[in-house]
């Protein structure tokens, strides 16, 4: 009897250790779905793709739209090829270069809708995405392909059926959304290898991308046409495109490489020789997956709930597409100012999304990826040194001008309060530059202290005014820490301006004449050319730099209390005209769009932080979903993303350049910040479940603390932050409030 219970107990240690070791086997690139946001407004891609690389190699479908932004929509039924570039989450029909389509004898039909390109049927039974992986079966073919990705290149594995006519194609006239090309050239150098580049034009009007494509097997004839002619050996005009033609046998592989630049051919080359050697698909696979892996463990969460696992590792996974790698390894790229620049010492990064990003996506990366950060502002001062001024939305080398602001500001500004290395001088001559500029508006606004009404279709003259303010209020403070105090006295001042659109009798922003008078007739809730992407209801809280100042202007705590709750409870009526980027509606809030992100925090500047707990967890909980349509909104380059893995940890930042995080409520049991200098940062919610949202009590390394915030630095510096959970609010609890305007370092 003692026998049996002694190997009872042993086969139960097995058991438990066996468990133990298939649960910490488990993958974090497991639980990422790249496929949520790739239906609905998410307009998001599932192709392969290295954290902030060069390459997005994703499937398209080949039809234009707004639904096709990213170039693949769920919803869609074909595929038209894979593109090595795409733009993640944003509303820019941009990109798409390189289109690579597998072929044979098996299927020929066109269709106008994708402008008579070959292309197959698929279906989502047959496809798969993990990240750094794309596969789907081409149905029509009997083609199943493959795709992986490394920083600056694109690696295919197609298996082809028997036939004595398969066939890749290599399209550089293939164009979508907005993309139009300028200038392509093709190039054969041997029966292995193409060569050559495309220039376009779009959204961002000089795009340059060179290329190297190596095949694994040689190709036994091509046909190469330039403009729809047949040439020999190099093709070069608007329209480009090589067939490559194969006999293959059933199951055979057929590998494909594509190194990049946009410097050269030299670089594009170079690429490849360094970054993509040899023909083993699935070792660049295994290691596109490892280097994943190795971002995601920055954060282990511990939940019981696998749903909201998937969701988190998703839009961590997705605050990584963004910004994406611009120089070559020789370091050479294409600049702003449509010169091939050399960026030394440092990666050259562009895709900076800044309207977006500035707010979560950029404070995020300082937590997570500060080493990157710096490469960032360095590209960012790149940027200044080419054209004159910090990058508004730029791309692919190019400034769009696209939204509003000088939002590069506050991330130089976030970064260097957090210690970021860069050239401090340098970075406040360009913060100060970009302020000064009389381009967008900017000179009438020094002139009056607003942005006036004009008959601009897109003069969006409030929303100026205040993100100018906030950009102002970033400049002041980055100048009294370097000591400049007539600057700092200019910008502070400056920083107020949001006063001058301030209406007492409506008590919202409101737009206003160049003679000082407010626009008659104003109705809050409608969508006006004087908002950006916004109505007033969802702007008037935009004064992150002095809360105290914007409470007690709307007329207290009281006053103020009761215009959140109206945001949050003012429902669109049916008969409300809502514009595309009106989404993730609650209320007037709307989650889509990102002016609203930061309103469900300011009731801790209230001292009502329970109203606050209440509506993040709502939002948290019914925004993101583990779905193709599981964003509310445009994804917009990882601000979407950052939101979710910010509030889902329990805070946020607020002001995103003041090195301070205003609590909400954390949704997982435990979750480990694995940091960059070797420290760990512990946030532990007790008693957490969907009822038990509210926090009871707080303490900082096993320390009480009555605050409703946490420094940056304390969590550089590791440490463990327990919020203890129930299910009723906390209302006797008085919090230390913090105050909007100090840099909390």
């Amino acid at each position: 009897m003692q026998k049996q219970g002694f190997f009872f107990i042993i086969i139960l240690v097995l058991f438990f250790n066996c468990t133990k070791e298939k649960n910490d086997a488990i993958k974090l690139t497991g639980f990422v779905n790249p496929f949520i946001g790739s239906d609905g407004p998410g307009n998001t891609y599932p192709g392969a793709t290295m954290p902030f690389g060069m390459v997005q190699l994703s499937p398209d479908i080949g039809i234009p739209g707004w639904d096709r932004i990213a170039g693949y929509y769920y919803q869609d039924s074909i595929i038209s090829g894979f593109s090595h570039m795409h733009l993640t989450g944003t509303g820019a029909g941009d990109l798409y270069d390189i289109l690579v389509m597998p072929t044979n004898s098996k299927f020929s039909k066109r269709i106008k809708e994708n402008n008579f390109k070959p292309f197959s049927s698929f279906s989502h039974d047959k496809e798969t995405a993990s990240p750094g992986y794309y596969a789907v079966d081409l149905l029509d073919y009997n083609i199943k392909a493959e795709v992986t990705a490394t920083n600056r290149t694109g690696i295919h594995k197609y298996t082809f059926p028997k036939d004595s006519l398969s066939q890749i194609h290599v399209d550089l006239g293939y164009a979508l959304n907005w993309d139009s090309p300028t200038d392509t050239q093709i190039k054969v150098v041997n029966n292995t290898t193409i060569r050559g580049y495309r220039k376009s034009t779009g959204w961002a009007k000089d795009q340059r991308v060179y290329f190297q494509i190596e095949v694994s097997k040689p190709f036994k004839s091509y046909e190469l046409y330039q403009n729809d002619s047949l040439v020999s050996d190099v093709a070069k005009g608007k329209n480009t495109k090589i067939i490559l033609n194969y006999a293959t046998d059933k199951g055979e592989e057929i590998i494909l490489k594509t190194g990049l630049s946009t410097g050269n051919i030299e670089g594009a080359k170079l690429s490849l020789e360094k970054e993509a050697p040899h023909f083993n698909f699935e070792e660049y696979r295994k290691q596109a997956d490892e280097i994943w892996e190795k971002q995601l463990q920055k954060i282990k969460i511990e939940s019981k709930d696998s749903t909201k696992k998937h969701i988190f590792y998703t839009m961590l996974y997705q605050s990584m597409l963004a910004p994406t790698l611009l120089s070559d390894l020789n370091g050479n790229y294409k600049g702003a100012n449509d010169t091939i620049m050399n960026a030394g010492d440092f990666n050259r990064y562009d895709t900076f999304s800044l309207w977006d990003t500035y707010r979560a996506a950029h404070p995020l990366y300082t937590i997570l990826h500060p080493n990157k950060v710096s490469d960032m502002i360095k590209s960012m001062l790149a940027h200044y040194k080419e054209t004159g001024l910090l990058p508004v939305w730029s791309m692919q080398g190019n400034e769009t001008n696209m939204m509003i602001g000088y939002h590069a500001v506050p991330v130089v500004v976030d970064a260097y309060f957090k210690g970021i290395d860069f050239n401090t001088e340098l970075a406040y001559e360009a913060c100060k530059a970009s302020a000064m500029d009389n381009a967008r508006q900017i000179d009438t606004y020094k002139e009056l202290g607003f942005v006036p009404i004009d008959v601009k279709h897109e003069n969006w003259s409030v929303s100026k005014t205040l993100e100018y303010a906030y950009d102002d209020w970033c400049i002041a403070k980055f100048a009294e820490k370097l000591g400049k105090e007539e600057d700092y006295q200019y910008f502070l001042k400056r920083s107020e301006n949001w006063r001058n659109v301030y209406d007492e009798q409506s008590s919202f922003m409101r737009p206003k004449y160049k003679e000082g008078n407010f626009i008659e007739k104003f109705i809050p809730k409608e969508y006006t050319p004087y908002f950006c992407e916004s109505n007033a209801w969802q702007y008037v809280w935009n004064v992150p730099q002095n809360l105290e100042g914007l409470i007690k202007t709307i007329g207290g705590e009281e006053r103020f209390e009761q215009k959140l709750d109206s945001m949050f409870s003012l429902n669109p009526l049916p008969e409300d005209k809502l514009p595309i980027f009106s989404t993730g509606m609650i209320g007037q809030y709307a989650h889509g769009n990102e002016p609203s992100h930061h309103v469900g925090y300011l009731y801790n500047y209230i001292n009502k932080p329970w109203k606050a707990q209440s509506i993040i967890r709502e939002i948290l909980e019914t925004q993101y979903k583990n779905e193709p349509n599981g964003h509310c909104g445009n994804e917009d380059c990882g601000q979407m993303s950052s939101w979710y893995v910010l509030s889902s940890l329990g805070f946020y930042p607020v002001n995103p350049a003041q090195g301070m995080y205003s609590f909400g409520s954390p949704i997982f049991d435990k979750a480990t910040i694995n940091l960059e200098n070797g420290n760990q940062f512990t946030v532990e919610a007790i008693n957490n479940s969907t009822e038990n949202k509210y926090i009871q009590s707080i303490t900082l390394n096993e320390k009480e603390i009555n605050r409703n915030y946490i420094r940056h630095s304390e969590i550089a510096n590791g440490g463990k932050l327990v919020f203890k959970m129930g299910n009723k609010p906390a209302v006797n609890k008085t919090y230390n409030l913090g105050i909007s305007s100090k840099i909390y370092q």
